[in-house]
């Protein structure tokens, strides 16, 4: 076992099959294609890598035609830069297009090109010819997930025999050019729970994920619980028997955890109202999330995975895929508490070398198994909408880990959210209603603007997502007095500070302009000034309507201000005030509102007209419409990660006041006939866009929620509407 546990690292690299089309997770991060993520690999102090030289990528056609080039230069780099490779040629794909999972020369054709690649590579040490086998044959042929998009369990097996006879022969062939070469197998092992009258299905469940390491190590005999069932499925005694010497056992074994990895099985299907059922040809069941199962609490986890893995085969361990897609703070305590449990398992004497920052620049589509192009993007540890891919707060926490300390963010102080008593499933919680977030623990996230929406809405959010939040009013802090703010930060010792607060009336603000600016600018710079003197992170949040809109085309971080009005003029000059203050600032720059929670905005004024039945008229100015939760959930992030200076965040797609009044009336089922453009003397273009990442989703996908949401949840208390003039903008 190493000195320390070490850091690896690995990009998400599936090239998954669905009917006739491949999907290819590194093309569309965009990891593939672009140059320069070495370099950033190996700034988190990663030694060793996860590299796929996958066999649909190098040898799509044929047989032994196999293109190298991409795969040279990046291992060339790899070599030069010092960090190991681990090899892998198949990454929870079926082969290319001359293949697939239940060919019977599967696994002679994947020996053929390990081969092809050992002879390229005799550098390679360590290997992974096949990821996940178990995994792979579960979704491609019990659940049809993936191809051959079987649902039979004599194909599920004869999938998971196939990879790992093409593994056995994979390593015999690759070991004749790399004598010594090592197999790292990677395995998901997750551990099924159920109720009473299904134990016997998790048992078996509980003895099938060992399955393909059982195989591997030789350990399948005919007294082994499965034997019978690989003899049904047609897998001859021999074929078991070629397993019998040992030779394919695991160097080290690669266990893949993740939340969703520990299931629950449940007879009482009518306590999950959320989930379909399923179930074995005998009984009907939900598969639910363990983790959501109050009395699982103890016996879910990595930890407990690891020490059964040991205890069964007293091989190598590490953890080679470490994720979660979810927001910031709880993919940081996702990390930190696998790295503890892993540290808690060496100290137990589990040998365990590694744990795997997996996932490096993101994954797209994972939340539908990659069975739906909706292009939802997943951020790792570096976020791979910017360009270059932005290290991310997990990127900082993981290269303190891999530099002997340990994560450390104030938001770690809290527990993720499948530690908290509202994760449970209703059934067995103590009250049958979801209970209300309880305030997280740890220095909060300081909010200005208690009676607006946005301060409201970040307030909101933040306690969903377990971070400790103030909201406060002006009462409470008064951004025109210093010695209020003072007061506040002393009373509060908050670890960030979000202005959300401000003069919003834009036009108003021609007839009230020195309250506009004191509120806006003033107010800000002193903020700006007290934060700077605590050294304490500040969240600042600015207008399009610092443009004039006169540019033609969308306006990046970089372009000048160019204000025309008063409202944008205070926007500006608040602007320059942070900056000029020196603070550790994060500026966001964003567009007109339409959220969920209150009917201050113009898609709710829209909407009231058009089920009145009321004719409406709407600007021909074009605007980046923003759902105020996707703001919310994007600035959260940015904060979280450190992030300073000016960012523009708004949904993508720019349109029209008009345009946007005429698609929320077709998305609504009312007659677009009701709106018509007010033409302005000048027709302007305030749209964002941003040269350095585009965070939100398409305006379209946002709408869809919006328009659920408010037939959903009507606004609560103190969210009444406001008079809103049919083409005004809600600002910021």
């Amino acid at each position: 076992m190493t000195a320390a546990l070490q850091l690896w690292g690995g990009p998400e690299c599936t090239i998954v099959r669905l009917g006739d089309r491949w999907r290819d997770q590194a093309a569309e991060t965009g990891h593939r294609q672009r140059a320069g993520d070495l370099a950033l690999i190996e700034a988190l102090g990663i030694r060793t890598l996860r590299f796929p030289i996958l066999w649909e990528s190098v040898a799509p056609l044929r047989p032994g035609l196999c293109d190298f080039s991409r795969t040279d230069a990046r291992l060339g780099e790899l070599q030069t830069r010092g960090i190991e490779v681990i090899g892998g040629l198949l990454h929870h794909g079926s082969g290319p297009a001359y293949t697939e999972l239940l060919d019977p020369d599967f696994p002679a054709k994947f020996a053929d090109y390990a081969a092809c690649v050992a002879e390229r590579y005799p550098q390679i040490r360590r290997w992974t010819p096949v990821n996940e086998p178990l995994t792979t044959a579960r979704f491609s042929c019990l659940y049809g997930h993936w191809y051959p998009h079987r649902r039979d369990y004599p194909a599920f097996l004869r999938a998971l025999f196939n990879q790992c006879e093409g593994t056995r022969l994979a390593m015999a062939a690759i070991r004749r050019v790399i004598p010594g070469a090592e197999l790292v197998q990677t395995e998901d092992i997750g551990k099924v729970f159920a109720t009473a009258p299904l134990a016997d299905q998790a048992v078996h469940e509980n003895e099938r994920r060992w399955l393909s390491l059982d195989l591997l190590a030789g350990r399948v005999t005919p007294t082994h619980v499965f034997y019978p069932f690989l003899v049904e499925a047609g897998i001859g005694a021999a074929e078991i028997a070629a397993f019998a010497d040992g030779d394919a056992a695991p160097d080290l074994i690669g266990v893949n955890h993740y939340l969703t990895s520990e299931r629950f099985l449940d007879h009482r299907t009518s306590l999950y109202p959320d989930l379909v059922p399923g179930g074995n040809g005998r009984d009907v069941y939900v598969d639910a999330e363990a983790v959501r199962v109050r009395n699982l609490a103890g016996a879910c986890g990595l930890e407990a995975r690891l020490h059964e893995t040991w205890d069964r085969y007293r091989i190598p361990l590490a953890v080679t895929e470490v994720h979660h897609g979810c927001t910031r703070e709880q993919q940081l305590r996702w990390f930190a508490e696998s790295w503890t449990a892993a540290q808690r398992a060496r100290q137990a004497g589990v040998a365990l070398e590694a744990v795997t920052l997996w996932s490096l620049f993101g994954a797209m589509d994972w939340r539908s198994l990659l069975t739906r192009e909706e292009f939802a993007y997943d951020a790792g540890a570096l976020d791979a909408r910017s360009a270059p891919p932005r290290p991310t707060a997990l990127a900082h926490a993981a290269a303190a880990c891999a530099a002997g300390g340990a994560p450390d963010h104030p938001v770690l102080a809290a527990p993720g959210w499948w530690r908290r008593p509202e994760r449970l499933y209703a059934w067995c919680r103590d009250d049958l209603e979801a209970p209300a977030p309880a305030p997280a623990p740890g220095p909060p996230l300081l909010v200005t603007g208690a009676t607006g929406t946005l301060g409201r809405a970040l307030a909101r959010i933040a306690r969903q997502r377990g971070l400790a939040c103030r909201l406060t009013s002006r009462d409470e802090l008064d951004l025109c007095d210093p010695a209020s703010i003072a007061a506040a930060l002393a009373r509060h010792r908050p670890w960030a500070v979000i202005n959300a607060a401000g003069f919003v009336r834009v036009a108003e603000a021609e007839r009230q302009s020195a309250a506009c600016m004191a509120s806006n600018a003033a107010g800000a710079g002193n903020l700006a000034r007290a934060c700077k003197a605590e050294g304490i992170p500040l969240l600042s949040f600015s207008s399009d309507l610092v443009f004039d809109g006169m540019l033609g085309r969308p306006y990046a971080e970089g372009d000048l201000v160019c204000p025309a009005g008063v409202y944008g003029q205070s926007k500006a000059m608040a602007e320059r005030l942070v900056r000029a203050a020196g603070a550790a600032a994060l500026i966001v720059r964003t567009s007109a509102f339409f959220g969920p929670w209150d009917q201050h905005n113009f898609a709710w004024s829209v909407l009231t007209h058009l089920r009145a039945g009321q004719p409406f008229g709407a600007s021909t100015d074009i605007v980046s419409p923003t759902f105020v939760p996707d703001l919310c959930h994007a600035a959260l992030d940015l904060l979280i990660d450190g992030e300073t200076g000016i960012w523009h965040l708004a949904n993508q797609g720019a349109v029209s006041w008009h345009g946007l009044a005429v698609t929320i009336a077709r998305c609504a089922g009312f007659d677009p006939g009701l709106i018509f453009a007010c033409e302005g003397p000048v027709r302007r273009n305030t749209a964002l866009t941003s040269s350095r990442g585009t965070l939100l989703r398409p305006l379209e996908a946002a709408l869809a929620d919006w328009l659920r949401d408010v037939a959903a949840e009507p606004p609560g208390p103190g969210d009444e509407p406001l008079a809103v003039q049919s083409a005004a903008a809600t600002a910021i």
